[in-house]
Parts: structure tokens; C-alpha cells; sequence
């Protein structure tokens, strides 16, 4: 057991320490609470004289238990308890009023007003102990229950983002850091669905980084990944809306999902993303241009039961292909005889 000139404010770790703060006016008393505790190195006391220093002491010492003097000269308990429960850190802290009177009026105010417990000063010294023991103990399970669940609260949230961090990062390309094949895939059968319920017309890319072998061959590995990452660079570039999609296809093919986007639009962007990588003159000794470019397939179609998400893509890719053969750099619509736009 030790006193306030012994006992330093706690931290903020749970605990098993009981600690007993007594307000009460008289010396007498405070000697005598401190002489039951005795022998009872479980138990820190504090003792405050007066009700000014009552709420300061609980704050900084954080008591498991308080007993209250009921009578102060310079305000009653009742307001001392009053102000322990508005306060949060001690809205819970156990209080054992102390009485010179056992009057059942005084006993219902001070459970009304928050009082855990009523005692006539004073009491036997084996009943005060254990009510303090019965009173801090329930108080700290009370802590400690609380402080797991704010831990699991925390783990959960913490399990949550790194769930969610993990479900983007399997949506991306290591590479290039743009969507990959599995992100395209869902959101292409996604967005099919909506332009079918809507019958909005939703439009796809199909780009190529022309002779990108011979690139790779020329200049190595290395320099043929940061050539696909400049090239997704671009194409994200000139994306403006939120619903549209870059992603990686497959080695140097790109794809670009543009949801409520007519043939017209999805050909104007197209030409403005094969123009753009050509605006960066990467030099390529091995192309015919000698520099890197991209041939760009584009499909159009709105959803319906004339037409399935496989024909859209075979479109494009048709349109890749014959934009390949007609020379490469070049973007190419899809034949009106395999989709057309209503």
C-alpha cells in the first residue's frame, strides 16, 4: 500500500493495481483509511482534503475506487459525484460514499446521482477492503474488456484496409501498374450488363505497341518494360472519366473501356492515343517509322440479345489485326457487318 507521496500518476496500460482516492476533509480520517489499507501492497491510496483538489487528483491519478466524504466545507459529495460522472474518463470509476449518517434519503440520492456503493464512516477495516477489492476489481474488468475491444476494433479495421489494399493490388498490372487482365474482364461483363438494362452503347480499344519484339530485341528487357509503362502512361493520360478503363491485356496489347461511348467518340480517342505516343519519339531503330508506335482496333456496340460481350472483343481484335496489315500506327474500326451501333 502506499500514499500520494509514494505513488506517481499511472500510465495508460491496463492494469491489475488497485488505487483508492479518498476526498474527505478530515485528517483523522485519512490516517485512519491509510492505516486499514496497511499491509496491502495491491492497494495505492491517495488521500485530497479539499473538493477543489478532488477532480484533478481523479484525472491525473485515475482511481479505481473514490470514496467520497459526503460533507465538505467547500462543496457537498453530491456535486463531487455529480462532476466525477460528467466527466468521461470517470463516468464509470466506482464511488463509495462516506457518511457520519445512515439515512436512506442520503443512501437514494447518492445512487441516483451515480454512487456505486454507501458506507457509515467508519466502516470495519476487513469490509472496507473488500469492498474496494469487489469495487476495482469490476472496474478493471471493465478496462480491460473495453481495451480488447477497442485492440479488436483496430485489428478488424487494420484487416480490412490490408484486405482491401490487397483486393486493388490483384486488380493491377505489376508492370505497368494499370488494371490487368482479370479487372478488364470484370468490368467489361459489368459494364455489358449496365449498357444492356440502359441501352447504352459501350465502346472497346484494342491497342498494340507496333514490332515490339524487335524493340525488346534491339534494346533488352529492361528497356522494353519501361517502354509498356510509358505507353499505359499515355493511354490513361486520356482518359477523363471515371467509369472509363486502361488495362493491360496481355504482354504489349492494351485495352480501353469506354462505357456510354459511341463509335465516333471511341475513334477520336483513339486517334488521340496512337498520336500521342508518337509525340514521344521513343527511338526504335527496328520499325519502319524508327520510333515506337501503337495500331489501335475499335468496336462499338450497344447490348442486346443480337450481340454478346465475346463479339465486341473479337470485333476489335479483327480491327487490331487489319490495322496491323494496313501498315501499323493507324487505328482501325471494326466492319460494320460484325457490330454496329444502333
Amino acid at each position: 500500500m502506499s500514499d500520494s507521496s509514494s505513488t506517481a500518476a499511472p500510465s495508460d496500460a491496463i492494469d491489475d493495481q488497485m488505487r483508492v482516492l479518498l476526498v474527505d476533509d478530515q485528517r483523522i480520517i485519512a490516517e485512519a483509511v491509510r492505516r486499514m489499507l496497511a499491509g496491502h501492497p495491491e492497494i495505492a491510496f491517495h488521500a485530497v482534503a479539499t473538493a477543489a483538489e478532488a477532480l484533478p487528483a481523479a484525472l491525473a491519478w485515475r482511481p479505481t475506487v473514490i470514496l467520497q466524504d459526503l460533507v465538505m466545507p467547500d462543496a457537498d459529495g453530491f456535486a463531487l459525484i455529480r462532476a466525477y460522472r460528467a466527466e468521461e474518463q470517470l463516468r464509470d470509476v466506482p464511488v463509495i460514499v462516506l457518511s457520519t449518517k445512515e439515512e436512506p434519503s442520503l443512501k437514494a440520492q447518492g445512487f441516483e446521482l451515480g454512487a456505486n456503493d454507501y458506507l457509515v464512516k467508519l466502516p470495519d477495516r476487513l469490509e472496507l477492503v473488500a469492498r474496494i477489492r469487489h469495487h476495482s476489481a469490476g472496474y478493471i474488468r471493465l478496462l480491460q474488456r473495453d481495451a480488447a475491444y477497442r485492440s479488436l476494433r483496430a485489428s478488424q479495421e487494420a484487416l480490412a484496409r490490408a484486405n482491401e489494399e490487397l483486393q486493388k493490388l490483384a486488380a493491377l498490372d505489376g508492370l505497368t501498374g494499370i488494371a490487368n487482365r482479370r479487372r478488364f474482364d470484370e468490368a467489361a461483363r459489368f459494364e455489358w450488363q449496365r449498357g444492356r438494362r440502359r441501352g447504352s452503347p459501350l465502346a472497346l480499344l484494342l491497342c498494340d505497341v507496333d514490332s515490339f519484339k524487335l524493340y525488346n530485341d534491339h534494346f533488352g528487357h529492361p528497356a522494353g518494360d519501361l517502354c509498356l509503362k510509358k505507353a499505359a502512361a499515355v493511354l490513361t493520360a486520356q482518359l477523363k472519366r471515371p467509369a472509363d478503363l486502361a488495362a493491360r491485356y496481355g504482354g504489349e496489347e492494351f485495352a480501353l473501356l469506354l462505357p456510354d461511348t459511341d463509335l465516333a467518340g471511341a475513334l477520336q480517342l483513339a486517334e488521340s492515343c496512337r498520336a500521342e505516343l508518337e509525340r514521344q519519339v521513343m527511338p526504335h531503330p527496328r520499325a519502319d517509322c524508327g520510333i515506337v508506335t501503337m495500331s489501335v482496333g475499335v468496336a462499338c456496340a450497344v447490348p442486346d440479345d443480337d450481340a454478346t460481350l465475346e463479339d465486341l472483343i473479337e470485333a476489335a481484335d479483327s480491327a487490331l489485326y487489319a490495322a496491323k496489315r494496313g501498315g501499323r500506327n493507324r487505328v482501325q474500326a471494326a466492319r460494320t457487318d460484325q457490330l454496329s451501333p444502333r
